[in-house]
């Protein structure tokens, strides 16, 4: 099915003459939208911004903090998280849980091993230079206690 195309802004009606195939992905030229108008006038605009990049922004602002009797510029993600990590420090029990369930959630996101694997049985070099060691505690202390001045000696 052929159609002579529809005349567009730069082409006068007389000059339509061209071929073009209408049909799936391939809607009539004149239903199109206009040029420079928005197919969606009521929404969002430009240059409006979510919350996420609010945050984000507000976040990454940078105010001057006096540490150790300098003053630093930093960001106040640093200074949120520098304050939150002093007050779990000072044992302060909402402070600490939040900071756990944030590192929690960041060793989640990164992949961290919650706990390290369970160690292997010992080798029989192992066990035998365990013995050593402890047979040399043994030896030592018993010296330190016969050294050491006798106290009195209830009746």
């Amino acid at each position: 099915m052929k159609n002579t195309i529809s005349p567009t802004e730069d082409e006068p009606m007389a000059e339509a003459t061209g071929d073009y195939e209408i049909g799936r992905g391939k809607p009539p030229r004149h239903a199109g939208f206009q040029k420079g108008r928005s197919g969606n006038p009521k929404g969002r605009p430009k240059g409006s911004k979510n919350l996420a990049t609010l945050l984000n922004q507000a976040l990454d602002e940078k105010v001057y903090v006096t540490e150790d009797g300098r003053r630093r510029r930093i960001t106040k993600r640093e200074l949120v998280v520098k304050q939150l990590v002093n007050k779990s420090a000072a044992a302060d029990l909402r402070a600490i849980k939040q900071l756990t369930d944030i590192v929690d959630d960041v060793e989640r996101r990164t992949g961290a091993s919650p706990a390290p694997p369970e160690p292997s049985e010992l080798t029989a070099t192992d066990r035998e230079v365990v013995e050593l060691f402890v047979a040399r505690l043994r030896r030592q202390i018993a010296a330190e206690a016969a050294a050491a001045p006798e106290t009195e000696k209830p009746d």
